[in-house]
């Protein structure tokens, strides 16, 4: 039963699901820096600085007419939030993963494209009077002998 098991984990597909699951998750901390510190600082501030990450609604507050400041602020006091601004965050997240993808997929496609041959040249070319198939650079039929024109 383990020399089964070896022979499953280590067959191909299984290890390069493996590694694009731990590139995957990589690429995912990458792209979630990027929204949380490159993308969202400047379109906060061009919102007249509004962080994202901190738009939020009280549910249930700890305590009646609790005001919070800050998002870390209402949890920890164990108010009850509603987080749409991490979701703001997390769509935007997701479309630039999905557009990397993307992006990638196209990129792959391309690749795939170039790597196929073009269509041959036809080697042959049909009688026009008795409609049988002849080399393509036959100047008389070969089986009712009738002269061709010339390609």
């Amino acid at each position: 039963m383990l020399k089964e098991f070896k022979e499953f984990a280590m067959r191909g597909n299984v290890v390069d699901m493996a590694v694009g699951i731990i590139i995957g998750a990589a690429f995912g901390t990458i792209v979630k820096s990027l929204v949380a510190d490159i993308i969202m600082p400047p379109i906060g501030l061009l919102l007249g600085n509004v962080d994202f990450s901190n738009l939020f609604i009280v549910l249930k507050g700890a305590a009646a007419g609790d005001a919070f400041a800050s998002l870390a602020d209402a949890q920890k006091a164990g108010a009850v939030t509603l987080n749409y601004g991490l979701f703001i965050n997390t769509i935007i997240s997701f479309l630039i993963v999905a557009f990397a993808i993307f992006l990638l997929i196209k990129g792959l496609n391309k690749m795939k494209r170039e790597e196929e041959a073009p269509p041959e040249e036809p080697t042959t070319k049909e009688c026009p009077r008795c409609l049988s198939t002849i080399p393509i650079k036959a100047t008389r039929c070969a089986h009712c002998t009738s002269e061709l024109e010339a390609a």
